[in-house]
């Protein structure tokens, strides 16, 4: 009996199962880190916007034009990454590959806009702190929105090459929480910068 068990081992996991291991938890400790940098730059924004003196919000009304066409196109985003997600776990390689796609190329379409918003802008980096606060703020905002597309065109590449199966999938786990994270900060950026000058706040 103990000769077949070692002929011929059986249902032996290979590293971490299904949806959970540690890549999922050190992803989870990364989000949580690059959480409170945001946090503290928006804090930045209401504190100096609630301390400064009339006329400090250089856009009292904000274009959104391409804003808002943009934070859709990522929410949306977000929808189409965990549709790709299901592909995995429903072992659908083919709805994962065009999910995984899809969102990549409106992601860039967040970016191509994010940066035609940026060069409408009659103001920069260095005309006033809200100028900084505005462009360091987008910034890492943007820096992150491209890391995440480096996240999906890894799992778009991986899961091509057949890498993951419904059992195999904790990478696709950690690199959609990591979209969703990425769209969800853009979220509030988009509302501090773009919605709360509509309220009233910092004018």
């Amino acid at each position: 009996m103990s000769e077949v068990a070692v002929a011929e081992p059986k249902n032996l996991p290979v590293g971490p199962v299904d949806g959970n291991g540690i890549g999922l938890w050190g992803v989870g400790t990364l989000i949580v880190t690059e959480a409170a940098l945001f946090a503290y730059l928006l804090f930045s924004y209401f504190y100096t916007g609630a301390t400064a003196p009339v006329g400090w919000l250089l856009d009292p009304a904000p274009d959104l034009t391409l804003a808002l066409p943009a934070i859709v196109l990522l929410l949306v985003s977000s929808v189409v990454a965990w549709i790709a997600e299901r592909g995995i776990i429903n072992g659908r390689p083919a709805q994962a590959l065009a999910g995984f796609a899809v969102a990549f190329v409106m992601g860039v379409g967040f970016l191509c806009l994010q940066w035609l918003d940026w060069r409408s802008k009659g103001f920069g980096i260095g005309s006033s702190s809200y100028g900084s606060l505005y462009f360091v703020t987008t910034g890492f905002d943007v820096a992150h929105v491209i890391a995440g597309l480096a996240v999906l065109a890894a799992l778009f590449l991986w899961t091509a090459l057949g890498y993951f199966s419904p059992r195999r999938r904790v990478a696709v786990a950690a690199g959609i929480l990591y979209w969703h994270f990425a769209v969800v900060v853009c979220l509030f950026v988009f509302a501090t910068f773009y919605v709360t000058p509509y309220l009233g706040f910092g004018r």
